[in-house]
């Protein structure tokens, strides 16, 4: 079934019953971001509110530098703020009171250092985070441009993650290379694992690539509020960071005056939730299959009418 016919039916059902009413004609401004996910997430949520007739526009924006826009309600709503890496920055948008805090999506977010499992053979006292001191482990993950240290794939910047402090306060011996996307962070795994060649990277979950894999995250001294806030806390009395990160919730969150300017939208906005089983399917399709992001929304949205007809109702 086709968006069109989706929508067709949606504005046939929403004509002969109780519509949403359409509380303001203004676009309401969705952000993407720059992660597959992430992108299905919001559109699916976008195209939902269309079917429901508000006029929705979608706004690439920062993952962090996003909340300025949410403040000032330049921007409207945020599909994927991650307790992994998001919540200090989400926590300081909604105590000004601008932003407000819509809910859970559903999905759990996991987010770590990760490693084939063949890696395992030059650095056995893994996943436990202090065999990565050793200097022939660290070795082991190195290349050309961090010899002797280790090499550590980080993800895009703009996605935060305290990967150099954590660096610096466990006194690894590695060095965070960031990818520039997304895309370039996986592709970069694939050809690893095709070679059988070292990587030690940042894999985050819902995703295909911890499916798909055979293989490990490392496993970091538990995280805690005071490890990222006080160093005294923690092993480091020098450094915070000196943890893992947050394991949790990925958060859905807008502009203080969405649910005034479009009380419908909002009450869409909440009761939205998916699972990482479909959202792991979802991303799977796009990246590996060769799905777009508008067939996937239309085909999860024809094939779960029921679900999110009642967000809307």
């Amino acid at each position: 079934m086709t968006s069109k016919r989706i929508s067709a039916i949606t504005v046939a059902l929403l004509a002969g019953t109780s519509a949403l009413a359409q509380e303001s004609a203004d676009p309401i401004k969705l952000t993407l971001h720059d992660w597959t996910g992430q992108l299905i997430t919001t559109q699916l949520m976008g195209e939902v509110l269309k079917a429901a007739g508000y006029n929705v526009e979608y706004v690439q924006a920062d993952y962090l530098a996003q909340f300025a826009g949410l403040e000032t309600g330049d921007l409207h709503v945020a599909m994927e703020i991650w307790e992994t890496t998001g919540r200090e920055a989400m926590d300081a948008a909604t105590a000004t009171g601008d932003v407000v805090n819509v809910g859970a999506t559903g999905m759990q977010a996991k987010e770590e250092w990760w490693y084939p499992i063949y890696m395992k053979e030059l650095c056995p006292g893994l996943p436990n985070w202090e065999a990565l001191k050793d200097p022939a482990c660290a070795e082991a993950f190195g290349t050309a441009e961090t010899l002797p240290k280790g090499r550590y794939l980080g993800g895009p910047v703009t996605w935060g993650g305290f990967d150099e402090e954590r660096v610096e306060a466990l006194d690894l011996p590695f060095e965070v290379i960031h990818a520039g996307t997304d895309a370039a962070l996986f592709a970069e795994l694939e050809s690893a694992i095709q070679r059988q060649a070292p990587i030690l990277l940042w894999v985050y979950a819902p995703h295909w690539a911890p499916a798909k894999y055979e293989g490990e995250w490392v496993e970091f001294p538990e995280y805690t509020a005071e490890c990222y806030t006080d160093p005294a806390s923690g092993l480091n009395p020098d450094l915070a960071y000196d943890c893992g990160k947050p394991f949790g919730d990925i958060w859905k969150v807008a502009w203080s005056g969405v649910q005034e300017k479009w009380p419908g939208a909002y009450s869409a906005i909440d009761a939205f939730t998916v699972s990482n089983e479909d959202m792991g399917a979802m991303i799977t399709e796009v990246d590996l299959n060769g799905k777009t992001v508008e067939q996937v929304v239309a085909d999860w949205m024809a094939a779960n009418e029921a679900t999110w007809q009642g967000w809307i109702q």
